[in-house]
């Protein structure tokens, strides 16, 4: 089953009308399941479908390999609101798991996810500039600036699970936590200056990986062509 499911109904009553220009809580899930490498069993005998083998184990009539599932919990909860004095808030958690089960050696390899989102925005509205970039005569740019600051936390986890022997591992897996400020301004219908900076550092859950940091920043000035 998939299903997603958004209400933003909380506008028709007058408290949210008043503070909030949107208000919406979001749901969803997602889930697909597949078979891999199957074919069928020559040993198989439809006369004697109880037949067995010499390990005593039934003869099935078709040999599969290897079978998938994933399920995603995109998001589990989400709240997004803007009020009217523009500031932006946004919270949303989501968890996953992806199993794939190997019949060739009864091994099961589970791999879950959870991570929590924290949005911040604010509009800083008619910010004016004098620049030749302008769209009319006088040279006068007046825009807002968008601000938009997201916090993010993610746990990833590998367990290996041995169903012989009844057996469960840590594989490996990673603790992130990421950082991501924008700010974006219009010079034109067309013409958009963007500053970014993402800072994201990962942790491994077992003592032999070593910690990672990455910072990325820059400015972008994006053109649309057309109209």
């Amino acid at each position: 089953p998939n299903w997603t499911i958004k209400y933003s109904g909380f506008m028709r009553y007058k408290f949210f009308k008043d503070r909030f220009k949107r208000f919406s809580i979001q749901h969803a899930y997602r889930a697909s399941y597949t078979i891999n490498q199957f074919r069928s069993n020559l040993e198989y005998s439809p006369t004697n479908p109880t037949a067995v083998d010499p390990s005593g184990n039934f003869i099935p009539k078709m040999i599969i390999s290897n079978i998938n599932l994933v399920e995603q919990f995109s998001p589990l909860i989400r709240v997004d609101f803007e009020m009217k004095n523009s500031f932006k808030f946004l919270a949303e958690m989501k968890k996953d798991r992806a199993l794939s089960m190997s019949f060739d050696n009864n091994l099961l390899t589970e791999v879950q996810g959870v991570e929590y989102i924290l949005g911040l925005g604010y509009r800083v509205k008619d910010v004016i500039f004098t620049s030749s970039l302008a769209d009319n005569p006088q040279g006068v740019i007046r825009s807002d600036i968008n601000i938009k600051l997201d916090l993010s936390y993610r746990n990833n986890k590998t367990i290996v699970r041995y169903l012989d022997y009844n057996n469960n591992q840590l594989g490996g897996g990673q603790n992130i936590w990421t950082g991501r400020l924008t700010a974006d301004y219009a010079f034109s219908k067309n013409l958009t200056a963007i500053f970014f900076y993402d800072h994201m550092f990962s942790k491994a859950v077992i003592s032999t990986s070593f910690p990672m940091t990455n910072i990325r920043t820059g400015f972008t000035m994006r053109y649309n062509f057309g109209n």
